[in-house]
């Protein structure tokens, strides 16, 4: 009966004249799945394979109704599946969300039976974030797909023991219809005779909470119109051929609707705040969310609010996230038992650390542990869904998961050891940032020569992507040292930060920062230490906050206590920093005293011998000059210091000097565009940028940039006005500055559109 389907296959394809490959090519089953049709190794292809072949061979009725009839007669004889085995758990009625994850395993599901492997998903994800509602609302949405079935089986993998697989074998095969005596006792067997009855039918198979991959590879069939999908907190990387699909945490959208599905439209309604606000304490994860809406179901005269309110205490929303037998914390504890000593001891460590992310150095300090081991441990966490990796070498805590980790920590090590793992990993943070600052100072670069401390800082650009890839780690160790009185300390990672804070001028925080050492200057006696972090505090506030009247009195305090102990230098500097304030308020005599100040401080620079703050106070004489009005005065003046900056007998830093001789330049080409002189103008701007981008100040660069394109536009060079603006743009939306941008791109906009980027 199965050579029948065969032969009569193939006399049917020789009768519509067409070769295997043909027939292949019209009627979509592989070209192997034809062959082995014909030559009978397959006697019973699925109902929707013999209508695609009839379909291509263009049968008439009674010749469908044969193919058919032979293609069932070629079928294995079925037993029923035994009652109750491996029924799907109950589907809840408000899922949520998840439409793109439906989507991928619906194609995924079209894929079965194409003549290929069998199709094998994984779901993976954290612990409460839906895999198994999921998998099962995917079992709903996928049952016109699979005829012959749909089955379940828990495979407890987060149990101390797992589920075998020759005791899965054992049950998948009972709910497959073969009776527990025809079941072979060889295990090997048993995954031969289960391949081979799935081979030949169209089922889904969910396996859930898997443990690893050597319990669900036996577990997976070689071939036919079968789709096994897999859950788990591990993602199963060691699979071959298998679709991953990772999940992450609802929307905060997504979150929103399913807690208000839970708790229904009208108490959602009465408080829709109150509603964003608990998902949002929920992390957005769906098993607080189902927590927290039972518990809001089970209390009716509780507010939505009034939940927002007992979540709100940190110490205790873990743990008050729980409702009969569901609990978050229970759900982590899972996870948390799964793993090796050293991940434990660095999960809990972890939970020390203010910054929202962190790397392998910041581990191996806490836990005590080398960098490689660090580095297995973190991604043992990341695999049981305890850490998040949004990109490589980064690693992340979701809220919930770090207040299980605190509570862990609490519970399991004593005091001592916390407060010494949080000593040591602040006088780490504190140790680096001083070093990646000074690559900055004009009087240190790079670290000494025998310096090592787990972190890689042989450029300027390294020390730089240290500083802020953990800007909220060390600013928090910073907040640290200045609370328990550690004024010396604070003091010199501010001194550190000073020239480096030129080139990050948009981070928000360097008030606080050099506030911090202003306060910690005076604790310790120190005027002129003090004096010196005031004038930073004044710069911070001028340029990071635009608060230029606290700018200008923070500089004349700063001055007043420069006078006091007789240091000149800081006088200069006090000076500069109050005429700086000064030009924020735009006014006709906060111009002319920013003059006379910035007179002052050049005064005071030549008396002390300080070449650099000599050459930035002659820099804003000759801006101030052209603040009041007195331009080509301005222009004269800035031409003759670029002549004497450049003078090999003028002495100082070259790399400050030269950034003084590009911002003189760039004050003559401001000058000249003033003027109406484009020409001019342009020169001095393409001569002064060179020198600015030598120690790039973003603002500055830009600003140069955007009146080196006005002037091009007015010479009609639109080519290279539009680079000019356009790197201005990305300039400034680099560093966050929209506001600047968007009054670029409106110079970009006025200009005939020729350049196909600035019609974009």
């Amino acid at each position: 009966m199965a050579e029948s389907f065969g032969r009569l296959l193939r006399s049917l394809r020789h009768a519509a004249n067409l070769t295997i490959e043909e027939l292949s090519h019209t009627s979509g089953v592989s070209v192997r799945a034809i062959g082995d049709m014909e030559r009978g190794a397959s006697r019973g292809p699925q109902r929707r394979t013999v209508e695609a072949l009839a379909e291509a061979l263009r049968l008439d009725d009674a010749q469908r109704v044969m193919l058919s009839e032979a293609a069932r007669a070629g079928r294995p004889r079925q037993e029923a599946p035994a009652p109750g085995a491996c029924e799907l758990p109950r589907e809840v009625g408000d899922f949520t969300g998840r439409a793109r994850e439906l989507g991928t395993l619906r194609e995924l599901a079209g894929l079965a039976g194409d003549g290929k492997a069998a199709v094998v998903a994984a779901v993976s994800g954290a612990a409460g974030i839906g895999k198994t509602a999921l998998a099962v609302r995917a079992a709903g949405h996928l049952a016109d797909l699979f005829p012959d079935g749909r089955f379940y089986l828990d495979l407890r993998g987060m149990d101390p023991v797992p589920l075998d697989w020759g005791t899965a074998l054992s049950r998948l095969l009972k709910a497959l219809g073969v009776a527990e005596r025809r079941i072979p006792a060889d295990e090997e067997d048993r995954a031969g005779h289960y391949r081979a009855l799935l081979r030949e039918r169209r089922c889904l198979i969910i396996l859930d909470n898997a443990a690893h991959e050597g319990q669900v590879r036996p577990l997976l069939p070689s071939g036919g119109p079968v789709m096994t999908l897999v859950t788990g907190r591990r993602p199963l990387a060691g699979l071959e051929g298998v679709h991953q699909v990772p999940l992450a945490h609802l929307a905060a959208e997504e979150a929103a609707a399913l807690l208000r599905a839970i708790v229904g439209a009208e108490r959602a309604e009465a408080d829709p705040d109150g509603v964003a606000q608990v998902a949002s304490l929920c992390g957005n994860l769906p098993l607080a969310l189902r927590i927290a809406g039972n518990r809001l179901q089970s209390r009716p005269g509780w507010t939505v609010g009034q939940l927002a309110a007992r979540l709100g205490d940190e110490g205790r929303r873990v743990e008050s996230l729980a409702a009969g037998d569901l609990s978050v914390a229970a759900a982590f504890a899972l996870s948390y038992r799964q793993l090796s000593l050293p991940a434990r001891q660095s999960f809990r460590r972890l939970a020390l650390t203010a910054a929202p992310d962190f790397g392998v150095p910041m581990t191996a300090v806490l836990a005590e542990i080398g960098p490689a081991e660090a580095e297995d441990a973190l991604e043992e966490l990341v695999d049981l869904g305890l850490l998040q990796s949004p990109y490589p070498g980064r690693y992340r805590f979701h809220d919930l998961v770090r207040l299980f980790a605190r509570a862990r920590l609490s519970e399991e090590e004593p005091v001592v050891a916390q407060r010494q793992a949080r000593r040591r990993m602040d006088d780490w943070l504190l140790e680096v940032a001083t070093v990646a600052g000074r690559w900055f100072e004009p009087d240190y670069g790079a670290p000494p020569q025998d310096w090592s401390s787990l972190v890689e800082l042989n450029s300027s650009q390294e020390a730089q992507e240290w500083l802020q890839s953990e800007s909220e780690a060390w600013l928090a160790a910073l907040r640290q040292a200045a609370r328990v009185g550690e004024h010396v300390r604070v003091v010199e990672v501010a001194e550190a930060m000073h020239w480096f804070s030129d080139l990050w001028m948009h981070w928000g925080h360097w008030p606080e920062v050099f506030d911090l050492s202003a306060t910690a200057a005076r604790a310790m006696g120190d005027r002129t230490q003090e004096a010196v972090h005031l004038n930073y505090l004044s710069w911070a506030r001028t340029y990071c906050q635009a608060r230029y009247g606290e700018a200008e009195a923070t500089a004349l305090r700063a001055l007043e206590l420069a006078r006091d102990v007789g240091d000149v230098r800081q006088q200069g500097w006090a000076l500069t920093y109050a005429t700086w304030a000064l030009w924020g308020r735009d006014d006709q005599p906060s111009r002319e005293t920013a003059l006379s100040h910035t007179r002052q401080a050049a005064e005071c620079f030549q008396q002390a011998g300080d070449t650099e703050g000599y050459a930035q106070a002659m820099v804003s004489v000759g801006n101030c000059l052209r603040r009041i009005g007195r331009v080509e005065e301005s222009v004269r003046h800035n031409l003759a210091l670029v002549d004497r900056l450049r003078d090999p007998a003028f002495g100082g830093s070259s790399a400050i000097v030269n950034h003084a001789v590009g911002a003189a330049l760039d004050l003559v080409g401001e000058g000249y565009l003033e003027l109406g002189r484009w020409q001019e103008a342009a020169d001095h701007y393409r001569q002064a940028l060179p020198e600015l981008r030598r120690r790039p100040i973003v603002r500055a660069m830009a600003l140069s940039l955007t009146n080196m394109g006005k002037a091009l536009v007015r010479l009609e060079q639109a080519e290279q006005a539009r680079e000019a603006f356009w790197e201005a743009v990305e300039l400034y939306e680099g560093s966050g500055d929209t506001a600047r941008a968007a009054r670029v791109l409106k110079e970009l906009d006025q200009m005939p559109v020729t350049d196909p980027r600035s019609a974009g």
